[in-house]
């Protein structure tokens, strides 16, 4: 299995150069403009030597091409479990930097009675958080911006009037609480005072009946 990058972008090949390579021993001691121009030019003799893969010639080979640090890909004739991961790993990682905002949701109702879990709206303090968060985010004009929030209300109620395209995921949804849920902790602990103290004990590993544990959470993100 053949993996091809290919990058034709010059804004790409600029960055990665001012990035990584003009710290390597090569350029050590040397103009930064310089050591530019410099792996430009390396970059234009290996043009000159450098075969692609090409689906006229190697129609029999498995391979993936990645243009432009994932802008596009093609799989050409992959086969197996193996292959199939690698193709999934490197469609999902991100070379060139980007910032990740993240923010909890606001105030639900089931919030106000301490109970957990559960699937309920914003209280009225949590649309007040809703509203001022929508109102800072177009404050900082972030271009390309893409907003993901999980299946439930009130994480949706919470970015509802950002002017984003937005994506649910039932993986970024809370932790399972099983037969816990929209119990308040005052209420486990009277209810099943067994799993109360056995979360106490390991709170990342221990797992709800007929739930998840923070341990399956992690794996499931």
């Amino acid at each position: 299995f053949f993996v091809e990058s290919v990058c034709d972008d010059p804004s790409i090949i600029e960055t990665n150069i001012m990035e990584v390579k003009v710290n390597s021993p090569d350029y050590k001691n040397m103009n930064t403009d310089k050591a530019l121009q410099d792996f430009l030019q390396r970059i234009e003799h290996y043009q000159e030597r450098y075969e692609p893969l090409e689906e006229r010639l190697e129609a029999g080979l498995s391979y993936m091409k990645i243009y432009n640090t994932g802008e596009k890909v093609v799989v050409h004739k992959h086969e197996g479990h193996i292959q199939s991961r690698i193709v999934y790993y490197l469609m999902n990682i991100h070379i060139v930097p980007r910032t990740i905002y993240l923010t909890r949701h606001g105030e639900s109702e089931q919030n106000l009675e301490g109970r957990i879990g559960g699937d309920s709206n914003l209280s009225h303090r949590g649309q007040q958080y809703a509203a001022e968060l929508s109102a800072y985010i177009q404050q900082q004009d972030i271009p390309g911006l893409r907003v993901w929030t999980s299946w439930l209300k009130r994480t949706i109620q919470t970015v509802e009037n950002v002017p984003a395209p937005q994506e649910r995921w039932k993986a970024l949804n809370e932790i399972d609480a099983g037969i816990c849920e929209e119990m308040t902790y005052e209420e486990i602990q009277e209810k099943y005072p067994e799993d109360f103290a056995a979360r106490d004990q390991a709170k990342f590993t221990y797992r709800y009946p007929r739930g998840e544990s923070y341990e399956d959470l992690v794996a499931r993100l």
